[in-house]
């Protein structure tokens, strides 16, 4: 298989795809992703670097006695709105890349 350019070419539209990939990650790192569970009693919210950000409480959630439902509505929805931060991500630098599953890339 032979490319235009040779492999010095085929390296630095790597080197340039690579630069786009990072700069694509910085910017979506500035975007945030909201998830909720049990009915909006707990919210919470990641970025795109897929860290929690915050997470809200209904107050009359923590006025029962039942800690356990608490807290599980409170991963429910951490890992919801992860779940919404990596596919966007991975949907934005899918675009980048045209598709391709770069390893060591992405």
């Amino acid at each position: 298989m032979k490319f235009r350019g040779g492999m010095g070419e085929l390296m630095r539209q790597a080197s340039r795809l690579q630069r786009k990939i990072e700069t694509r990650k910085e910017e979506l790192k500035e975007l945030t992703f909201e998830a909720s569970a049990g009915n909006d009693q707990v919210k919470c919210t990641v970025n795109g670097a897929h860290d929690l950000v915050s997470v809200e409480l209904d107050p009359k959630l923590l006025e029962g006695d039942d800690k356990e439902m608490a807290l599980e509505l409170i991963v429910a929805a951490a890992n919801a709105a992860l779940t919404k931060s990596r596919e966007e991500v991975d949907a934005e630098l899918e675009k980048v890349t045209g598709g391709l599953k770069i390893p060591g890339l992405i």
